[in-house]
């Protein structure tokens, strides 16, 4: 933590507004899918650590920094699709001001994450990251918005809802168990078939729940487009990661997709209860997939510790 990072944290901020909180999203995923291949093929995580999840495209700094700025844009009157608008580009405002806001929560997003990592126990035990972009986004919606944080769980209805085309209980348990089922897939594969043959193979099992969420990240270009991709990045990035978990307890690769199948389909639930919650009665953006991912985080590496 110096001055460099924190310079670097407010350009991540500034980024993302000028481009849309959606789109930085989505660069998130791409970067993911390039760093990790420079991750197994040298070893090093710098891209993934810099670019991937840190300052340049990390989402509790540019996708923050362009949730906090479309808030402030509407509050002022400068955006009039609402402050919950997180795909339009912010730099077509012609507003400094917005873009100073992006930089102020990329800045605050960066500072925050290094904290809840030093946290005894939770800080390891959970995604520091999307606990700091639903923080992030209940300080926006304070700071910013005119309706209440929580409100009653109830089903919305018109403009309110998150994804209309995903939340009927059958759709979202389809989508989510073979979201999930993915995910574990692909992960189990690379830390019990890859990994192995690996010279960097610590790399690879580290950060193989990764490759799921970054594929799933690439679909919000095309959400943030206007059409009806599938939102499954808390789903893939929660199944990743309990397969990842439970194949090194357990070293069953038939055991890591089946738990991981069932985190998927949790995650995706909690996620449509969490929008119901805070997201669709709300006038600003605060976002479900990661306020379910860190408490799913915290759930599978608390349960593989059992069973370890």
């Amino acid at each position: 933590m110096n001055l460099f990072w924190l310079l670097m944290a407010a350009a991540g901020g500034v980024f993302g507004t000028m481009i849309g909180a959606n789109y930085a999203f989505s660069f998130t995923g791409v970067t993911i899918l390039l760093g990790f291949g420079v991750a197994a093929a040298t070893g090093s995580t710098t891209v993934l650590d810099y670019v991937s999840f840190g300052p340049a495209f990390g989402p509790h700094i540019a996708f923050a920094g362009g949730v906090a700025a479309a808030a402030y844009a509407a509050k002022k009157g400068y955006l009039k699709s609402g402050g919950k608008d997180i795909n339009s580009p912010l730099a077509g405002l012609g507003k400094p001001d917005v873009l100073l806001i992006g930089a102020l929560f990329g800045v605050g997003g960066y500072l925050f994450q290094k904290l809840v990592a030093l946290v005894p126990w939770f800080g390891t035990h959970t995604d520091s990251v999307a606990f700091t972009v639903v923080c992030s986004g209940i300080l926006v919606r304070v700071i910013f918005g005119k309706t209440g944080v929580f409100h009653s769980i109830t089903k919305p209805e018109g403009t309110t809802r998150w994804l209309d085309w995903q939340e009927t209980p059958g759709q979202l348990l389809t989508v989510s168990a073979f979201a999930g089922l993915f995910a574990s897939g692909i992960a189990t594969m690379l830390v019990g078939y890859i990994a192995p043959n690996s010279a960097n193979g610590d790399v690879i099992i580290a950060n193989a729940q990764a490759i799921p969420f970054g594929i799933s990240a690439l679909c919000i270009f095309f959400v943030a487009g206007g059409l009806k991709f599938p939102v499954t990045h808390h789903m893939t990035i929660s199944a990743g990661l309990a397969a990842v978990l439970f194949f090194n307890a357990t070293g069953s690769g038939m055991l890591a997709v089946l738990v991981g199948t069932c985190f998927g389909v949790l995650a995706g639930f909690a996620g449509e209860y969490f929008a119901r919650w805070t997201y669709a009665h709300g006038d600003t953006h605060i976002d479900p997939p990661a306020g379910v991912i860190w408490l799913m985080n915290t759930l599978a590496v608390s349960a593989a510790a059992l069973v370890a």
